[in-house]
């Protein structure tokens, strides 16, 4: 087989979803996935050098045998996700970043540019594990002044008061401001053309809050003149995937027809936790910025969703109550589209931060988990559905262009099963006081090998009854922030 072109990727952050992950969804196609080198990457709250990000990055769009950038604005312009909520860095710095752009597209004109920019979340929680250290004293304070905020400014009642001290207040307005003009600046390449396609995504919001009101802010322009309009919906961590695959369908000139389909049609209409759009906005979208073309007939790929229920909460919390007539129905219809033999993804969105194992026993007591191409259950609704978006586009650009799809794709659908089921949802709940000291905070350094060696064998014994007898062999599961909250899994014969 003639080798495919390689993408080149600028991740959000090091985590596997934004590095791992996307270097599945391009595996299942036949692409190789280029990240950056150990000096040009972010390690946690360091970010990473955003001077040697852009030389390499002038050096792989020069090379012929690349054939897409996908472009993390946060990353090339403040050195991270993270740094994005906590540099100090003024805008006219961060703003002469993104001239790499330019340069590049004026050098290779031909060579397509995909971009992600974030809207900064304001996370309601006192912790400052991913924020300025003073939100561990007011995180929840400053999450509701930015409700506030945008409410007064919707009605016209002036500046809200807050209990938070005013250089406080001061750093989180100006921050955002900085931001949101880098997000302005990545609209104009898009109108200029210098980025062929770019979306605008907003982790953990709300329906009232700072990043809601700015994302009507970023959307005003679009409707002033359609060259400056971008999608914008509630996702974050899984943009990389979701722009590796719209990359692939660009490179492939295939462009996959999904039919999305759910049980349960009323849930299309409800706002899934930490966002502030329905299923019924963000499903469509979400395909779009994949590269997909929504059909209701003659799909190559069906997504079944497995819809959100905001009173059932965090996988884990309080909420957390099977609901086996929901499962039931979702494992009935998936049941219904694998006989018609037409490719199968599941977006298991029904809890956030973890599976509905209800339904992924269901599935697997019906066989169906070997049938589908790809699934996906992890964090926010957002994160769950476009991964499983771009993962199913993957495999019907790999099904047309005469590569074995479904082979390709196991690996990626079992890892996700791992993960997004068998630790998220099971796992972890054991390790939480066993492992991780009931605290979301990093393990100390002395105790991280342990802490990966019990949830290697804990996960082993999972992957073996989910998954009787699989050829697959889990060889390890690292801590990749030293964490409960995420796991690179790695199976014997990977490189990670």
């Amino acid at each position: 087989m003639t080798p495919r072109p390689a993408i080149v990727l600028v991740p959000l952050d090091e985590r596997p979803v934004n590095t791992g992950l996307v270097a599945d969804v391009a595996a299942v196609a036949g692409h190789p996935l280029e990240l950056p080198p150990e000096g040009a990457r972010a390690r946690y709250r360091e970010a990473a050098s955003t001077d040697n990000l852009a030389a390499w990055l002038r050096d792989r769009a020069a090379d012929p045998e690349v054939g897409a950038l996908v472009v993390s604005v946060d990353m090339l312009v403040h050195g991270g996700l993270i740094p994005a909520r906590t540099t100090d860095e003024d805008t006219a710095t961060v703003l002469r970043r993104l001239d790499v752009l330019r340069e590049i597209k004026e050098a290779r004109p031909e060579l397509p540019i995909l971009a992600v920019t974030l809207v900064t979340r304001a996370s309601d929680h006192d912790s400052s594990i991913e924020e300025p250290e003073y939100w561990a004293t007011y995180g929840r304070r400053m999450h509701a002044l930015g409700r506030e905020a945008h409410q007064a400014w919707e009605n016209g009642t002036g500046s809200p008061a807050a209990d938070v001290p005013a250089d406080v207040r001061r750093d989180f307005a100006r921050r955002r401001l900085r931001n949101h003009i880098v997000n302005l600046s990545a609209i104009d390449l898009r109108a200029d053309g210098v980025l062929d396609h770019l979306v605008v995504t907003a982790d953990d919001t709300a329906r009232f809050s700072a990043g809601s009101v700015e994302q009507g802010w970023l959307a005003y322009w679009g409707v002033l003149d359609p060259a400056m309009q971008v999608p914008i919906y509630p996702g974050a961590d899984e943009t990389g995937a979701v722009l590796v695959g719209r990359a692939l369908t660009m490179l492939s000139g295939v462009s996959p027809r999904v039919r999305y389909v759910t049980a349960d049609p009323e849930g299309m209409e409800r706002i899934p936790p930490y966002e502030n759009a329905p299923l019924s906005t963000s499903v469509p979208r979400q395909i779009a910025a994949a590269g997909g073309t929504v059909v209701a007939e003659d799909a190559e790929l069906v997504l079944v969703v497995h819809t959100s229920d905001p009173a059932r909460g965090d996988q884990g919390g309080p909420g957390a109550v099977d609901d086996p007539e929901a499962a039931a129905a979702t494992v009935a219809l998936v049941a219904e589209h694998v006989a018609s033999g037409v490719m199968v993804a599941v977006a298991d969105l029904r809890y956030a931060n973890g599976s509905d194992p209800t339904l992924v026993e269901g599935l697997r007591a019906a066989g169906l988990l070997e049938e589908i191409v790809a699934y996906g259950g992890w964090n926010t609704a957002g994160n769950a559905l476009g991964s499983t978006v771009a993962l199913g586009v993957a495999a019907v650009v790999a099904d047309r262009t005469g590569l074995p799809a479904r082979e390709l794709a196991r690996t990626p659908r079992v890892r996700r099963l791992l993960d997004d089921h068998a630790y998220q949802s099971v796992v972890r709940k054991r390790a939480w006081d066993e492992v991780f000291h009931g605290t979301y905070m990093p393990l100390p350094a002395d105790e991280v090998a342990a802490a990966e060696a019990w949830v290697t064998a804990e996960l082993r014994r999972e992957h073996e009854a989910l998954l009787p007898g699989d050829t697959l062999r889990l060889d390890k599961v690292l801590l990749p922030w030293e964490r409960s909250f995420e796991v690179d899994i790695v199976f014997a014969g990977e490189t990670r």
